[in-house]
């Protein structure tokens, strides 16, 4: 015979359950713990690092399959990086080195010094890039600005054209409050100047889903712009409109040494002859 529950009973039970319902809400409040609502922080102005927006916006993949002995290994490194040990690096295999020099028209990196010579001095081929955030100043003035810290080139054999690190905006809007149009204009006025400066053509540093979406995947840049594409995965894949292949593949933010790591699509003579033009 079933036995009939009280009102009061069940009044209890729903009170006990509301209980343990305010009990595991208040864990989640607790400092450390993860929010469905909670949306993380913009990080400091000058603190952005070659591939940030990227990963925080295609994420992380496999590592890299298939790829051919030709290819050269490389690594990028920033002021997050301060002191590196390139010996060591030079020890793994890598053979090239990019270094951030600049950000906008506000920052330099503090390391650059002992990054850029440093890996020149264990016999890299090196260089320098520039991130850049087109809603501060005009192409020219940031390309300005990078020439003027540490973003020139020399024909020395050991010395690489420097780049122009153009993706996900980590402080803000994805295209900077530009529209594609503008975003190109943009682009073109920082590669012009940077041309003008030192006689080379700076080197496009990018993601296909940035370019797409931020330049409506122009196609005016690959006749004359080396492309190092980001894309954290066990193949470049589908490239930005106007390029047939990339020169330069980051292909992690956290490789089996310091800095994210790249591929050269070459031996190591093909490095030297960009560095050379």
């Amino acid at each position: 015979m079933p036995v009939l529950r009280s009102g009061t009973a069940r009044r209890g039970r729903i009170a006990a359950v509301g209980i343990l319902l305010a009990f595991l809400t208040s864990l989640l409040a607790l400092p450390g713990s993860a929010s469905a609502t909670e949306t993380p922080a913009t990080p400091a102005r000058g603190t952005a690092t070659m591939g940030m927006g990227v990963i925080a916006h295609d994420g992380q993949g496999g590592a890299p399959i298939g790829t051919r002995a030709a290819q050269t290994e490389g690594v990028d490194v920033s002021g997050y990086q301060g002191n590196v040990d390139w010996a060591t690096l030079w020890g793994s295999g890598v053979r090239w080195a990019y270094t951030k020099a600049t950000e906008g028209n506000y920052y330099t990196n503090p390391s650059f010094t002992q990054q850029y010579n440093g890996s020149y001095n264990v016999g890299m081929i090196r260089g320098a890039y520039h991130f850049a955030t087109p809603n501060d100043s005009s192409g020219a003035n940031q390309a300005n600005y990078f020439v003027s810290h540490g973003g020139g080139w020399s024909r020395d054999g050991k010395t690489l054209p420097g780049v122009l690190d153009i993706e996900w905006n980590p402080y803000g809007d994805a295209c900077y409050g530009l529209s594609a149009a503008s975003m190109v204009a943009w682009i073109h006025d920082f590669a012009n100047t940077y041309k003008s400066l030192t006689g080379r053509d700076v080197v496009i540093y990018t993601a296909t889903s940035w370019w797409t979406q931020c330049t409506g995947n122009n196609s005016g840049f690959g006749a004359t712009n080396p492309l190092w594409i980001a894309r954290y995965a066990s193949a470049p894949g589908a490239l930005p409109a106007g390029w047939g292949f990339q020169t330069m593949w980051q292909y992690t933010s956290s490789g089996p040494t310091v800095g994210d790591h790249d591929k050269f699509n070459g031996a190591l003579d093909r490095v030297q002859a960009l560095a050379n033009g």
